[in-house]
């Protein structure tokens, strides 16, 4: 049985905190789909049909981080745009969350990697949930702030989840339990969060169905498989996901929208986690987003993991205007759901 939050709107006079400085950052390689269906079948001896990841998928091109690029790399160039757009110094920050579902190391955490290069000295600490550790990581910084834990926060996520795709599948079983891999790329994103007057995040609600736990993911590097390369790569069922997604995915939307007494028009964008572009069309049909509020980028990026709302972000950012509001959701194994709404101040 799923476990959800009843969500929490802002009230009228409640000190509010808002996102000042959005910044995204991407690997310089690209890749298309047809490489790497090539690639794989060179390494498998799979028959694998011609342009079949692309068909499938609906992604056409993906970026990969290069050998000395990390999850690091991609969030601190991030954070350093993110900062210099909110007019910040690093020291000017006295909180870091790293929040991705990729890391550079087991321990330390990965938020002390990026304060070292960034030159700052916050209270620093990693924040993980699959793909909505980096909205996930936006919550908990807002709630810090609203304790009086801290003034500025800067979240991150760099993910490079590439590292995780099983380029030799043994057969055609594997092949398939290694499918979801086949749709990831690699991005970078970070906000600057700070007490605004105006405007900020309003509403925020989750759900959580964590029976659902095992469905996917990548089994190493945790108690359970301390070691052994076999356990790096990411496996599961999409079908499976995707299908739990639509059974539980609508109720958060409608709570959220009969909450707040919004619909999708008072919406300037709705960013969405995007695996595929069938389910992206999917989610489109079953909730009646409409498209043009939606942020698209699974065909040129693919699946680039907890960075996806920060990468849509990113790049509907400088259009807003003062009053602007966009819905963020969150879809992330474990499973988890999210919803976020943010006015621009």
């Amino acid at each position: 049985m799923g476990i959800h939050n009843t969500g929490e709107e802002a009230a009228p006079g409640r000190p509010r905190v808002g996102i000042t400085g959005v910044a995204s950052a991407l690997p310089g390689r690209v890749v298309d789909s047809e490489q790497l269906r090539r690639t794989v079948a060179a390494h498998s001896g799979l028959a694998l049909p011609e342009r079949m990841f692309e068909r499938v998928t609906g992604i056409e091109t993906r970026r990969v981080a290069a050998e000395d690029e990390y999850a690091s790399t991609l969030a601190t160039r991030a954070a350093r745009t993110a900062l210099d757009r909110a007019g910040l110094d690093p020291l000017d920050i006295d909180l870091l969350l790293f929040a991705s579902a990729t890391r550079d190391v087991a321990e330390p955490a990965t938020a002390h990697i990026v304060q070292d290069a960034l030159g700052s000295r916050a209270h620093a600490l990693d924040v993980t949930n699959a793909c909505n550790s980096f909205v996930g990581g936006i919550d908990l910084a807002r709630s810090m702030l609203l304790a009086g834990r801290a003034r500025r926060a800067l979240v991150v996520t760099g993910e490079t989840p590439s590292r995780a795709v099983r380029q030799a599948p043994a057969d055609l079983d594997q092949f398939r339990d290694a499918f979801a891999g086949y749709t990831f790329g690699d991005a970078g994103a970070a906000v600057v969060l700070e007490p605004v007057t105006a405007g900020g995040i309003v509403d925020v609600d989750t759900e959580t169905h964590s029976e659902h736990w095992a469905v996917g993911g990548i089994a190493g590097g945790g108690s359970r498989h301390p070691r052994g390369d076999e356990h790096t790569y990411f496996h599961g069922d999409g079908a499976e996901l995707r299908d739990v997604f639509e059974k539980v995915g609508t109720s958060v939307l409608d709570r959220v929208r009969h909450r707040t007494g919004l619909d999708w028009d008072d919406f300037r964008h709705v960013l969405v986690h995007q695996v595929t572009v069938p389910y992206l069309e999917r989610f489109a049909e079953l909730t009646g987003v409409p498209w043009d509020r939606l942020v698209v980028t699974v065909p040129e990026l693919g699946n680039v993991a907890s960075a996806t709302l920060g990468v849509q972000l990113d790049r509907v950012h400088d259009q807003l205007l003062p009053g602007d509001r966009v819905l963020l959701v969150g879809l992330g194994g474990g499973v988890s759901l999210m919803t976020m709404v943010w006015e621009k101040a």
